[in-house]
């Protein structure tokens, strides 16, 4: 009997377990349908994407849609759609770059939210007369979130994205082809000529170490791992690949690193070593001008005399930190500026050359003796500074507040790792334009662009006709001399636990040297 009672109890267990089994399936199946039936219902499907946030915002009458801002990849780098945007030609021995329209863009700053286009053009983008910019929205130059602007009276809000398209034209720099001293796959190191930024930033993007290599030897995807100054010239070192520039960072922060400079200075520099630690404060990143000052960074170099050959010495530097233009600002401080060092060796620092950290005027006064005397000298293109024409005292000392209109803010950023040239802001990093351009050469009507797709594009193609609203078209520059484009100051060595690249000695730095 025992045994049929313990039957009796599991066949109820398993009934029992089926019944539930079935009863669960049943509201499985009763969910799913009602799930369906809601896919399956456009309005229901409709009022449950509402729900969640859903859909376009309902807009209230007059007022304008603003798409979202969309995301940056600070790890795209250059490529041949940018470096296609013009071409390079040479001329009394200067590497010049055809003029080519070109977009600068940007998202609406905070300060110009509730400010019409009028206004941040009058008060902001002053690298052209208001008449241009009015003249420019008439042509569908500028757009805002990709839509021409006619009128310059509607208000800005936040997330506005604006588009200027304009005709570019490219200082000239030395037309010295780029050495490459070695390239093993995981660094590349170039000398570097004088006079030319390391990347885009400024007035110059074609004319820089990173598209000459990119459009004449098809290199691409570099990762800067130290700085060198535009009119600084020698060792360049680049990381071919982000582990690579990693591990060469790690050197770097670790000061496993060694920079070998030479100079010429003005003057019979002391024999034996001299060592100078005063601290270094910027005063203005937009004019590329510091000073020594209590409130600055610390910095360490070494000096020691190489030469002498009665009106200038040659100086060995080794920079033990990497301050902005530490071997310039020290070398004046020790009374020995840089020969034709353009800023800190300017009589405009007073007679006494800021020798011993006296300056005897404010950084407003020392800024404004600066740019007048580099404007009566009309070598204005000698300072590092995005628009010569136009630039203000009070606008470059207040470079975290304004940007003029010829600062570009890139939607995409090149690959930089470590520390990129001071000559140059980051955001005057800059990409995305348009192709094909040539040099314009006469007057004329302004053509439009046509892209494969039969559609008109945003922005007029680049031909031999003058530009009718670039004013550059209009001016006849006289070419830059080689003297004026190079300054006696040369990476000479860059040394680390395992590797060292050097390049040869410069003329200016022999001995027996003497100046024209």
């Amino acid at each position: 009997m025992e045994p049929t009672e313990v039957s009796e109890e599991s066949g109820e267990r398993e009934l029992n377990t089926t019944t539930a089994t079935s009863t669960k399936d049943h509201e499985l199946s009763e969910t799913c349908k009602r799930k369906n039936e809601v896919e399956d219902d456009p309005e229901k499907r409709k009022r449950g994407k509402r729900h969640r946030g859903g859909g376009k915002k309902q807009l209230r009458p007059g007022e304008r849609y603003i798409p979202p801002p969309q995301k940056r990849n600070p790890g795209v780098s250059f490529n041949k759609e940018h470096f296609d945007e013009t071409t390079y030609y040479f001329e009394g021995g200067l590497r010049k770059v055809h003029p080519y329209y070109f977009d600068f863009k940007t998202y609406c700053k905070g300060r110009w939210i509730g400010k019409s286009l009028l206004e941040v053009f009058t008060s902001e983008f002053r690298a052209e007369p208001l008449d241009y910019y009015i003249r420019a929205a008439k042509l569908g130059r500028i757009r805002l979130n990709e839509t021409p602007v006619e009128d310059l009276s509607i208000t800005l809000r936040n997330n506005d994205f604006l588009r200027n398209t304009v005709h570019r034209h490219e200082p000239p720099v030395i037309g010295r082809p780029l050495e490459i001293l070695e390239d093993n796959g995981e660094v590349l190191v170039v000398d570097k000529p004088a006079s030319m930024p390391v990347h885009p930033c400024g007035r110059f993007r074609h004319n820089t170490v990173i598209f000459i290599l990119g459009k004449e030897r098809g290199i691409s995807e570099l990762h800067t791992v130290h700085r060198l100054d535009r009119l600084t010239s020698g060792v360049l070192l680049f990381a071919r690949t982000l582990e690579v520039s990693q591990k060469l960072d790690v050197l770097v922060r670790d000061r496993q690193l060694e920079k070998e400079y030479v100079c010429r200075v003005n003057g019979e520099f002391p024999v034996g070593e001299v060592i100078c630690e005063e601290p270094i404060l910027v005063v203005s990143f937009k004019v590329g001008l510091c000073r020594v000052h209590p409130k600055g960074k610390e910095c360490r170099t070494v000096f020691q005399r190489l030469s002498w050959n009665g009106h200038s010495s040659v100086v060995r530097c080794l920079p033990l930190t990497g301050r902005t233009h530490q071997i310039r600002v020290h070398l004046q401080f020790l009374g020995h500026p840089i020969l034709n060092d353009p800023v800190y060796g300017s009589s405009a620092w007073g007679p006494g050359m800021a020798k011993g950290g006296l300056v005897g005027m404010s950084d407003d006064e020392l800024l404004k003796a600066i740019l007048e005397e580099h404007r009566l000298k009309e070598s204005l293109h000698l300072l590092d500074i995005p628009d010569e024409a136009t630039v203000h005292v009070s606008d470059a000392l207040s470079d975290s507040n304004v940007e003029d209109a010829q600062t570009p803010v890139p939607d995409q950023l090149p690959q930089v790792s470590g520390s990129i040239s001071h000559d140059c802001k980051l955001s005057d990093v800059e990409s995305g334009a348009n192709r094909g351009h040539t040099s314009p050469s006469s007057t004329g009507a302004e053509p439009e662009q046509v892209e494969e797709n039969g559609n008109k594009s945003s922005h007029p193609v680049a031909t031999n006709i003058k530009d009718p609203l670039c004013s550059e078209c209009n001016i006849v520059r006289p070419d830059p001399t080689a003297k004026e484009l190079i300054m006696y100051l040369h990476a000479l060595r860059y040394k680390g636990p395992d590797f060292e690249y050097s390049t040869r000695l410069p003329d200016w730095a022999k001995e027996g040297w003497i100046e024209d």
